[in-house]
């Protein structure tokens, strides 16, 4: 797993190319910024985006996982890949064409030429598969082979994505999307496990032992897969409303046996364990969806926005904090003020319009 150490090879011209996480991350953080700026014009301003032949809702439902959450795996995936096997990922130029085709593909959108989005989006996750388990293979590190498969199940998810795009596959969009959006919670599931009670027990000014459960991990990926297929078959059924609740006592019970008071003294550590809560959250209000016939909005925002948008942001931080050499004891105070911020868009998203409806608009606003 990725610690707080210096990049320990120094490889190429450039430092923005030593690592998949300076590009990514930077890249990440900035598509995200002008993203949200673009989606507010349209659904506050009314802007006419020239998103055809799909809505400006499925473009920026597909650029949150398929643009920003994706660049975010792979400067992860990337970076960690060296410190799990010790072999030298991506850099240099290949690094900065992988990075390239990226942009392209986010690029693309504003033109409508959508087989060559298509094209270069899914050709980009196939290189960013090659490039991440070429090391894993070779180092013989097959522990975290299942992990990054999740990245070709991934671009099986864009692919039928685009089938739904061009009429080919009936709900094409409907399954790419949520399949997207709930294998991105699978990826949150498998590292957050590693990382989160790792970094809370060695972060903390004291000892502190916490608590993990051999049947909660062994089970709650099961619960989740069924709750995905359930969600996509039926989502408006009573089964799907029972495994969101399952989910959200099964989760609900790993962060009680994460949690310490210590946490909320170290932004960098309160950040991923407010993230996962996020997802928690997610997971009861789609239940709620269901038997109490809210907005599924509600729902998706508090897994994407809360749970991806949180736990990303903080990862990001700690990454990149500690890849460059400095203290993740004590990060600089605007990083505070950055997950301060995005809580309250959380907040402002999810549960104020929960709470006074009638408002919505002025809340997304």
């Amino acid at each position: 797993m990725i610690v707080n150490i210096e990049e320990q090879t120094k490889q190429g011209k450039f430092a923005f190319l030593h690592l998949g996480f300076r590009p990514f991350f930077l890249g990440a953080g900035i598509f995200g910024f002008l993203a949200m700026l673009i989606w507010s014009a349209i659904y506050v301003f009314q802007w006419n985006a020239p998103f055809n032949p799909f809505s400006a809702m499925t473009w920026h439902a597909h650029e949150m996982i398929f643009g920003y959450s994706l660049a975010v795996i792979a400067g992860f995936l990337l970076t960690a890949i060296k410190n799990w096997t010790n072999r030298q990922t991506l850099h240099g130029y290949p690094l900065l064409l992988l990075f390239l085709v990226w942009i392209c593909a986010r690029i693309l959108f504003f033109f409508g030429e959508l087989v060559a989005v298509a094209f270069i989006d899914n050709l980009f996750i196939i290189l960013l598969c090659i490039a991440i388990y070429i090391p894993l293979l070779q180092a013989k590190h097959w522990k975290s082979v299942a992990l990054v498969s999740l990245v070709l199940l991934l671009l099986l998810s864009n692919i039928v994505f685009y089938l739904g795009v061009f009429g080919i596959v009936p709900n094409g969009i409907y399954y790419g999307l949520y399949s997207g959006l709930y294998l991105i919670l699978a990826v949150i599931f498998i590292m957050g496990r590693r990382v989160i009670p790792f970094f809370i027990e060695k972060g903390v000014d004291s000892p502190v032992q916490l608590k993990n459960w051999k049947w909660l991990d062994n089970s709650h990926l099961v619960i989740f897969l069924i709750f995905c297929l359930a969600d996509m078959i039926a989502p408006y059924s009573y089964l799907t409303a029972g495994l969101a609740g399952l989910l959200c006592l099964m989760h609900g019970i790993r962060l009680l046996g994460w949690y310490t008071p210590k946490i909320w003294k170290k932004p960098l550590l309160w950040v991923l364990y407010l993230g996962y809560m996020c997802i928690v959250v997610g997971f009861a209000l789609k239940a709620l969806v269901i038997v109490q016939g809210i907005s599924v909005f509600l729902s998706i925002h508090a897994f994407a926005l809360g749970g991806i948008g949180i736990m990303t942001i903080g990862m990001m931080a700690r990454v990149s904090i500690g890849h460059t050499g400095r203290n993740v004891s004590s990060p600089p105070k605007s990083v505070f003020w950055i997950f301060v911020l995005l809580s309250c868009a959380t907040l402002f998203r999810v549960i104020l319009p929960l709470i006074a409806g009638s408002y919505y608009l002025i809340w997304i606003a």
